[in-house]
């Protein structure tokens, strides 16, 4: 740091790095130190110099022709010199000294960009940003919630979103969000309610909607800091006890799904998939997903390890180990490396299973569908008395308490297992 001293105080003197040229055209900067005492000084250089340095990023981030980017910049800048942003309205309200120190500040070197009088006087004006353009900040804003998870993952995160914010403007109109009204979002819950008669479904789909659309409002109000009021309390639906999917009895999967020639039209990936499914229980989306690393076949005990390997797992405790045995063995012997066709694009997967298993007559009522195959593996172990442990680290679900030891081991749930397989 190269400091001199001028007359009784000490000043930093630096050349202006290239790179913030575009935001102070001076070949070299002077800041007073305000001591006259060189170990003061020398202590109080680096910061005042990284201060300066912020000031120079800030006014960077502000020479734009958007308007969120010089919003952000201004409360930034203002935050720099020691100062909250506050619009217009607001400064014009202070106590005398502090709107003359803001007005001074503004007259310095360093902030006699506009900028330096937006952060610090409230000239920034508060960005026009619609539903629309919320959802696409979103993206963006929340990419924490798609860290380790696959491209297949992450498209159906993103599709509720979609749908939601979708849904939302088809009500109300892509209004900015400073325009959004208490109305708006009663209006959306009406709609939702009728359709909710209209067409027989549950205050589930009406709640996810309203979930993921105040996730994206809340997200870009948060992360944006434009501190609006967005009236998103209390709009959902009371829950009715959620319908669970019957499972297939023993005789419907013997004399039914697993007959002769039953599942020969189905695409043979597919018709795998819902073999594996028959003795594992494992979600159609968990099988779909298996890397070569984690199918076991030529081990003594032929098993799945599901491991986060390039996605996500839905829970903790959907990371376990599954022997194969019976009809799922030989359904993943014929696919050692996975299934490609359905890796990256497992929703497909239960809509083009269900549309063949519905056409061809084989789900056991109107209810049915490939996921009943896992709540049937869960009523055979039942019955079979299997330890309630060893049927919850099976499913992959919580054990709803603390968990001791490392639960059924590999050699132990095939046991078990084995008599209830096909």
């Amino acid at each position: 740091m190269n400091i001199t001293k001028r007359g009784e105080v000490w000043h930093l003197r630096r050349r202006v790095p290239k790179a913030y040229a575009p935001v102070d055209p001076r070949r070299e900067v002077v800041i007073s130190l305000r001591t006259g005492s060189e170990e003061v000084a020398r202590q109080k250089a680096p910061l005042l110099w990284d201060r300066q340095v912020e000031t120079w990023e800030a006014l960077l981030d502000g020479a734009t022709g958007d308007a969120e980017a010089r919003f952000a910049a201004a409360k930034r800048l203002a935050k720099v010199q020691g100062y909250r942003f506050l619009d217009s309205s607001k400064v014009a309200r202070l106590p005398v000294q502090e709107l003359l120190a803001r007005i001074e500040l503004t007259a310095g070197d360093e902030m006699r960009d506009p900028l330096g009088a937006d952060s610090l006087l409230g000239g920034a004006e508060l960005p026009l940003i619609t539903v629309s353009r919320a959802l696409e900040l979103f993206w963006g804003l929340a990419r924490d919630k798609t860290l380790g998870k696959s491209a297949d993952q992450i498209r159906r995160w993103r599709y509720p979103h979609i749908k939601a914010v979708q849904n939302f403007i088809s009500v109300v109109g892509d209004k900015p969000l400073a325009d959004l009204t208490i109305d708006d979002f009663l209006d959306f819950r009406d709609w939702w309610a009728e359709r909710l008669e209209r067409e027989g479904l549950t205050a589930n789909s009406a709640n996810k909607d309203l979930t993921h659309l105040g996730a994206v409002l809340k997200r870009v109000n948060r992360d944006k800091r434009l501190g609006l009021k967005l009236p998103l309390g209390d709009l959902s639906f009371r829950q009715g006890r959620a319908a669970r999917r019957p499972p297939f009895s023993d005789g419907w999967i013997r004399d039914q799904l697993l007959a002769p020639g039953a599942l020969d039209g189905l695409e043979p990936q597919a018709r795998a998939i819902l073999l594996v499914m028959v003795n594992t229980g494992l979600r159609p989306s968990e099988i779909a997903a298996l890397r070569p690393e984690e199918i076991r076949l030529d081990d003594p005990i032929p098993h799945l390890l599901l491991q986060p390997i390039g996605r996500v797992l839905k829970t903790q405790n959907a990371e376990r180990v599954m022997p194969l045995l019976g009809v799922s063995f030989e359904a993943m012997r014929a696919f050692p490396e996975g299934f490609s066709r359905y890796r990256e694009s497992s929703a497909t997967l239960s809509a083009k299973v269900n549309g063949y298993l519905r056409e061809a007559g084989l789900l056991e009522s109107e209810r049915h569908s490939l996921y009943s195959l896992r709540h049937a593996l869960e009523d055979r172990m039942l019955a079979a008395e299997i330890d309630e442990r060893i049927r919850r680290d099976v499913m992959g679900h919580a054990l709803g308490r603390e968990r001791y030891g490392a639960g059924g081991r590999l050699a132990t749930i095939a046991k078990l297992l084995e008599p209830i397989a096909f």
